[in-house]
């Protein structure tokens, strides 16, 4: 199932929260979709409207179901594992 990932459109800078979790899911060979949006928080309409937050990176499963925690937090998920896990519970 791939995931896709919404992140700031720094692709290139591989430092900081965005890229710590694209580099979890490369790490775990994870499918995924990068989706990246607004630079400007209050044009994140999408991003506030499905984790009811202004920040990213956010993960959108197939299903719909969306998934936002720290970017730390979103790494451990990911490096444990149980990611997929997140988007049956979300649903």
């Amino acid at each position: 199932m791939p995931v896709k990932l919404h992140r700031c459109k720094l692709e290139w800078l591989k430092t900081g929260a965005c890229w710590r979790v694209e580099k979890a899911l490369k790490e775990m060979n994870v499918t995924y979709e990068l989706a990246p949006g607004p630079s400007r928080p209050s044009r994140r309409e999408e991003i506030i409207d499905h984790t009811g937050q202004k920040l990213y990176p956010a993960i959108e499963f197939e299903n719909g179901t969306w998934y936002r925690e720290e970017s730390r937090d979103m790494a451990k998920t990911i490096r444990a594992g149980t990611l997929m896990e997140r988007a049956t519970s979300a649903a």
